[in-house]
């Protein structure tokens, strides 16, 4: 929802304006998303045994105290960057659970397992929806009341989608209990996807991306203020341009028929946003970087989401909790290392080599990628033979 989007901007540039320091941009990302390298395999295995819908009411209210409680310190005039490292931890912890459980929920929304790519393509449709409008919107709220009011936005649109999730009738997926331990479960579901060839190079490839890739947005306060010279604004249509990229993206993939043709499509957006990321690192003017930001946006939702639509229609329903959390954990919880790592070396090499070198690093990932989509595809076969 673009309440978030606009949250993340106004997260972003009030750690910077009270840092100065690259490296606190990726000390914050990482505090957001490590709790999901921990925490998501687990919340995978409860996603396949418990009501997943009471959960998601459960998250989306802890999310919303957080965004609320952020916005009264900075009106206050108390918040220091304590606050924000330990509000970035609490919304990781609930994300940790939240993502897993809501892919896994979309099965139930889903009637017929045909329509499963469509919807998972029309729900990419609507977050990058929000990924377009919230930053721009975040940027001038910035510009016209500060930071709270973004966190205060944020927090009051949870009571929006808190309700709609009460309103809803649904089937609940029929959960049956394995009779083993969680961590049985747990390493049930590690070897499933790893003997799947296809879920195994898939995994492999979103997390190397994750890794040293994705952190790149955590870095967009020191390309808008140092590089491009410009200010909140500035920041809100960089982050707004990769949102714009995002929804191409995810147009593009609402209007696939099938999925034979996946495999390479992974290949080539990764060439995408790895190409578009090189490029955004040595730019400097404003309108050439939007372009290679929505370039970058592009490839890069179309690589998560192809690969999160060939996972979903292809994994056994026993074990798709199990199979997402391991999809959410190798970016949600693999990002946030590259984002400490990256901060680390941006502190020294500058933020623009640093992201050149990741750039480059991640289209050598696509090119080996490119060479297992024969084995991908046969395992492809096999799985619906």
């Amino acid at each position: 929802m673009p309440g978030t989007w606009i949250q993340n901007i106004a997260l972003g540039w009030l750690v910077y304006r009270l840092t100065d320091s690259a490296f606190m941009l990726g000390a914050v990302g990482f505090a957001g998303q490590i709790p999901a390298l921990i925490l998501t395999p687990l919340a995978g295995v409860y996603a396949d045994r418990m009501v997943r819908k009471k959960v998601l009411i459960v998250t989306q209210t802890v999310s919303m105290l957080i965004a609320l409680s952020m916005a009264f310190l900075i009106f206050s005039g108390a918040i220091e960057v304590w606050h924000i490292m330990a509000a970035a931890v609490l919304n990781g912890i609930s994300n940790a659970f939240d993502t897993p459980f809501r892919h896994a929920f979309l099965v139930e929304l889903v009637t017929d397992k045909k329509d499963l790519p469509n919807a998972i393509a029309l729900n990419s449709t609507l977050f990058n929806s929000a990924r377009f409008i919230g930053p721009p919107i975040g940027g001038l709220l910035i510009a016209l009341g500060g930071e709270a009011i973004c966190f205060l936005v944020n927090g009051l649109s949870f009571l929006a989608v808190i309700a709609t999730l009460i309103a809803m009738k649904v089937n609940p997926a029929i959960i049956s209990a394995s009779g083993k331990s969680v961590f049985t479960d747990l390493i049930s579901g590690f070897r499933y996807s790893w003997q799947k060839l296809h879920i195994r190079y898939l995994l492999l490839m979103v997390m190397i991306t994750g890794f040293i890739g994705l952190p790149y947005q955590v870095f967009m306060p020191v390309f808008a203020r140092e590089v491009l010279g410009g200010d909140a604004q500035t920041l809100g249509f960089l982050t707004g341009a990769i949102g714009a990229g995002a929804l191409i993206g995810a147009f593009y993939l609402a209007s696939l028929k099938g999925i034979n043709t996946i495999p390479r499509i992974v290949f080539i957006s990764a060439c995408m946003f790895s190409a578009g990321l090189m490029t955004f690192a040595i730019s400097a003017n404003f309108w050439f970087s939007l372009i290679m930001l929505l370039i970058t946006g592009f490839g890069m939702v179309v690589e998560f989401a192809a690969s999160n639509t060939l996972l979903q229609t292809m994994v056994d329903d026993h074990m798709r909790g199990r199979v997402v959390a391991l999809y959410s954990m190798s970016f949600m919880g693999i990002t946030p290392l590259g984002s400490l790592a990256l901060g680390t070396i941006a502190e020294t090499a500058g933020v623009q080599h640093t992201l050149l070198v990741a750039g480059c690093l991640c289209m050598v990932a696509a090119l080996i990628f490119m060479r297992k989509i024969p084995q991908i595809k046969n395992a492809m076969s096999k799985s619906f033979s």
